[in-house]
């Protein structure tokens, strides 16, 4: 009962939803850190009073994304695009939502990985599943400098409950899933460097929709802010939508607002501009 009374009271004291993005949004890619003006506007939206939603389509418990997780410290997750999303994800991780993907279909999806020599799969935890692993390796190497794979058969997967998937390659791999999987939507990275697979139905707008029914925050008070094509959905969400700067040209068309970029402080001051910090 006491636990009720404190999450009412919380509900009762939020002036509105600020969800962002992660990677290119508040994660500068080029440093390989979040941004500290968007870390400070993080900061100040919690003294204001605001609920932070980091929406993203990673798996943000694995060892590549946690660290991130930590530092934003957010009120609530939408991750793996939609297809998990959780209240209080750094202590008690509530879980609003979880669908689990068909094994039939992941199964199909790893046959097709191996035999049209494509790179599918995901990390969980502290283990790699992919298929393709030196295409993997040469992925992390292009994008990251550095690659510490800890790869176990991918066949394993099938052991896992799977949300989604990622395709690491260029645009004619996207477009091979796309065509022989139309149960899939594959939402491309904002650089062509792969994309994420998940089953159609599920978005980040439909997490945040959850989300802001709990916290009883109506549309008009939700604010969004992202870089690509997974953000579409979310941006036209909310009743403000902003693209970064660095924000691919077809989702700056789709937004209300585009930021100045990243890396000059976009989303700090967006937010200063729209009276919120």
């Amino acid at each position: 009962m006491r636990e009720e009374t404190n999450r009412a009271k919380d509900i009762e004291k939020k002036k509105g939803l600020v969800a962002f993005d992660l990677d290119h949004t508040l994660l500068d890619h080029n440093k390989g850190a979040i941004t500290p003006s968007s870390l400070e506007a993080i900061k100040l939206l919690k003294e204001n009073g605001y609920l932070v939603v980091l929406a993203s389509g990673r798996n943000m418990y694995d060892r590549y994304s946690f660290d991130y997780l930590k530092e934003i410290a957010p009120h609530a997750l939408v991750q793996m695009n939609g297809t998990k999303v959780l209240l209080d994800p750094l202590e008690k991780r509530e879980v609003l939502m979880h669908s689990v993907m068909s094994k039939d279909l992941l199964e199909r999806l790893i046959r097709f990985g191996k035999e049209h020599h494509i790179a599918l799969g995901t990390a969980i935890e502290d283990r790699d599943y992919f298929t393709e692993e030196e295409q993997v390796i040469q992925y992390d190497l292009n994008f990251m400098q550095e690659s510490d794979r800890n790869f176990v058969p991918v066949e394993e997967l099938l052991k896992e409950e799977v949300s989604a998937l990622c395709y690491c390659g260029g645009v004619t791999g996207a477009e091979a899933l796309r065509k022989n999987f139309p149960e899939l939507n594959v939402f491309p990275f904002s650089r062509d460097t792969g994309a994420d697979l998940l089953e159609k139905g599920y978005s980040k707008a439909m997490g945040l929709e959850k989300i802001a029914e709990v916290y009883k925050i109506p549309g008009e008070k939700t604010v969004a802010f992202g870089d690509s094509f997974n953000d579409e959905e979310m941006l036209l969400w909310a009743n403000v939508g902003v693209a970064v700067g660095n924000a691919i040209p077809y989702i700056k068309e789709k937004a209300d607002i585009v930021a100045k970029p990243i890396w000059e402080d976009g989303i700090y001051l967006t937010l200063k501009d729209l009276g919120m910090i």
